[in-house]
């Protein structure tokens, strides 16, 4: 047996369709996927909270203590990823993602089942709150930029989509050297002189004009 952790205070940031809420909350739990996904209730209570509104140029609202609605939640944010007990953990194989919860997209690890195909392993991919390590999140939309984190928990329902991802380097199979030459070529004259964009001062005068 192994002995149960102290309860701890946890700072936890949590993005809504129209809020940024930010607060502590004392837990037993070790990640923030299982913090949200252990809460009997349908809200957590923070305390010391922050509330920023998308978008609006008022201050934020400070508060003592706030519930939230989880439904409402679209993905949280954890500073730090804190691994598994050894004797709770289960091996999975990380697979790079991109989710898609409006109006946010996320770029991160999702964490499958080993020896299985990747339709098996998506399909017994369940939980309320799933875990996304070394996550990048953004919205063109409301005007977030691009911010990265250890752990994000998204919340499954919200998700519209959740597929393999993969970066692709536009420029992959180009050569650039060869490119760059050819340009530099068909910038030359058919009389061998560059073509700089400046006009040739002793160029098209006219008898009047003298040498």
């Amino acid at each position: 047996m192994f002995e149960p952790i102290a309860e701890q205070v946890v700072a936890i940031t949590l993005y809504t369709d129209v809020f940024v809420v930010r607060g502590k909350l004392p837990t037993r739990q070790r990640r923030l996927s299982d913090i949200l996904n252990a809460t009997e209730h349908d809200f957590i209570v923070l305390q010391d909270v922050v509330i920023d509104e998308f978008g609006s140029r008022t201050q934020p609202i400070q508060s003592e203590f706030a519930q939230v609605n989880l439904a409402t939640v679209l993905f949280g944010v954890g500073d730090t990823v804190v691994e598994a007990l050894p004797e709770l953990r289960t091996i999975k194989i990380p697979e790079q993602a991109l989710i898609s919860v409006p109006p946010f997209r996320i770029t991160g690890q999702i964490h499958l089942l080993p020896e299985r195909d990747l339709r098996e392993a998506l399909g017994e991919l369940t939980g309320r709150f799933l875990p996304v390590t070394q996550a990048t999140y953004w919205s063109e939309l409301v005007g977030e930029a691009k911010q990265t984190a250890p752990m994000v928990a998204i919340n499954h329902s919200r998700a519209q989509i959740l597929a393999p991802h993969r970066e692709v380097d536009p420029w992959a199979g180009l050569d650039r050297a060869a490119g760059a030459a050819g340009e530099s070529e068909a910038a030359v004259a058919g009389d061998g002189h560059a073509q700089t964009g400046v006009p040739d001062p002793w160029g098209e005068r006219t008898p009047a004009q003298g040498t």
